[in-house]
């Protein structure tokens, strides 16, 4: 009798799931752009829910050991069968040279102190760019853009994973000074195949503190920020030495 009993729930639940599932779907063919809309939400609901907002507060007061980009560069020589060397040297924004403060500012982001983490009129640009070339042509990366990319996602074009690098810088400036925001980036940004921030590139390439960094040196480093795997900043190099160049004058126009 139970048996009977536990049978015809069980069809009843079918029953029902199987007209639910046909009214979905007929819902769906009757309200093609609502259906779409609401999967959006939905999608975008369970991304927001795998933001990392409880470590964005943590960097208040503790400095990230590894980043995302660190843990991809691994994977990436790891399957190339390549050996893998990270070298990184935590130091404070007080003992890092003004003038790399000021290379990387007016090089990657010069709105940094007055933008809010996204710079809106560059990232209009970006999509028009991109939609005109047909591929991810421009980016539209600040600071604090490329500090959420390297720390928790990674250097994918994927649309969902700009969308969460967005989502993710507008927290960071919630919670984040931007003091805080610049010395954490200038510890962590890539510089070279497994150099990571400030003080273990001046090291590799300067031989010295990046305390200690000239105004030439400086530019230098800014230069090669985009493209850091591919390019030295003290190796001869037309590519280098034409942003150099540009990041210096700008420098000097903002009386640095």
């Amino acid at each position: 009798m139970l048996r009977d009993f536990a049978d015809n729930k069980l069809l009843q639940i079918r029953t029902a799931l199987r007209a639910g599932t046909r009214s979905a779907v007929e819902w769906s063919r009757q309200h093609p752009w609502r259906t779409v809309a609401y999967s959006v939400l939905v999608l975008l609901s369970l991304e927001y829910l795998s933001l990392p907002n409880v470590r964005l507060q943590e960097l208040e007061r503790v400095n990230p050991h590894r980043t995302a980009l660190m843990m991809q560069r691994e994977r990436e020589a790891a399957e190339a069968g390549k050996p893998f060397h990270e070298q990184q040297s935590w130091i404070p924004l007080s003992r890092i040279s003004p003038n790399l403060v000021h290379a990387v500012i007016v090089s990657e982001d010069g709105t940094f102190y007055e933008n809010g983490g996204v710079d809106w009129y560059e990232v209009e640009e970006s999509i028009s760019k991109n939609i005109e070339k047909g591929k991810a042509a421009r980016g539209a990366s600040t600071i604090s853009q490329q500090l959420s990319k390297n720390l928790f996602l990674s250097t994918s074009k994927d649309p969902l994973r700009k969308l969460k690098e967005l989502v993710i810088t507008l927290r960071m400036e919630r919670v984040l000074s931007k003091e805080r925001i610049l010395e954490i980036y200038l510890n962590v940004i890539e510089w070279g195949n497994g150099v990571f921030g400030a003080e273990a590139a001046s090291k590799k390439y300067f031989g010295e503190s990046a305390s200690s960094l000239t105004r030439e040196e400086a530019a230098r480093l800014a230069a090669v920020i985009p493209s850091p795997l591919r390019h030295q900043p003290n190796q001869p190099s037309e590519y280098v030495d034409r942003r150099a160049s540009i990041i210096l004058e700008r420098m000097t126009a903002r009386g640095y």
